[in-house]
Parts: C-alpha cells; structure tokens; sequence
C-alpha cells in the first residue's frame, strides 16, 4: 500500500491568506492524494469556500449492462465534488452520510459536471447540495451530503482553518 506524504508546508504568511486561497491550497493537497478520483478521471475546476465543480467523462469501462453510466460512478462524482466543499475551510471534515436520486442515464461520451455547494456549516457538522448535469445542461442527479469535521485538526498543518458557526447563531 502507497503511503501519502505529509501535508506540504504552509505558506510563510498563513494570517494573509484568504478563504479563498485556503479552499485552493486544500484542493492542491486533496488531488494529490485522491487515487479514486484520479482512476475515474475527474478534474476540479473550480473550488471556493463551501463549494465546488468537477467535471468527468463518462468512459466504456463506466458502463453498466444497460450501456449507461453505473450510478456507483455518478454518486462518487456527486460525493468527490462534496469533498472539495466541504473541505474547502482547511479542516478536515468526512462525510456522515448522503442520499442521491439519479434522474436521467448519463451516457458513453457524456462530460458530466458536478456542483457542490454548502447548505449550512454549523458546529461540526454541515450539509451540501450537489446537483449533477450533463453537457447539454440536463440534470443526472442531485445529491445531498452531511459532512462531520474533526474539531480544530487542520488539513494542511499552519494554515488557517475557517470559522465555524454555533447552532442558530446568525451569520
């Protein structure tokens, strides 16, 4: 088994950054390690704090008996796209649970595109809506995450990790 290495060193100038530049500092560091995203063929296009796009081709090898892709494969697009949201904050956060209801075939030559974008972070936990489209703009599915962080550990090590809201403060 490939061991990763550890988190890279913080810029000189942590206090500087901004949300921003943190939720792209965490995406560099997740896509280095993220082998089943890397198999799978997906690429971020775009990370922000809470939010998310990936984008990936639907292939022959994605394909199930009925020659469309496998809903396995579009829920870990939805579920890669979550991850980047949700982790966007510099925290490490994994997912507790989601649902996903797949509304239309996506098929071979298909470039699916997945959008997260956070709900609510409240505490340690937090909820995302992923809504997966193809490249006429047709919805496939659309996802729904719950993501539980662990209190105050960082993704990358001296960088700062994004505020948290107590239940039923207001922002």
């Amino acid at each position: 088994m490939t061991t990763r290495a550890g988190p890279p060193a913080a810029p000189a100038a942590p206090e500087a950054l901004d949300a921003q530049h943190v939720a792209e500092a965490t995406r560099e560091w997740m896509i280095k390690g993220d082998r089943a995203s890397a198999m799978l063929g997906m690429q971020v296009r775009a990370v922000g704090p809470g939010s998310a796009t990936l984008t990936m081709s639907v292939r022959e090898d994605m394909l199930n008996g009925h020659d469309v892709c496998h809903g396995g494969i579009v829920a870990t697009l939805a579920d890669s796209a979550f991850a980047h949201a949700c982790n966007a904050y510099n925290e490490v956060t994994v997912a507790s649970g989601f649902d996903i209801d797949l509304l239309a075939a996506a098929r071979l030559g298909d470039v699916l595109t997945a959008r997260a974008a956070e709900v609510v972070r409240s505490g340690r936990t937090g909820l995302y809506d992923v809504e997966v489209t193809n490249q006429h703009a047709e919805r496939v599915a659309v996802f729904r995450g719950r993501s539980y962080a662990a209190k105050g550990k960082p993704v990358i090590a001296g960088l700062p990790v994004g505020k948290r809201h107590t239940p039923f403060e207001n922002k």
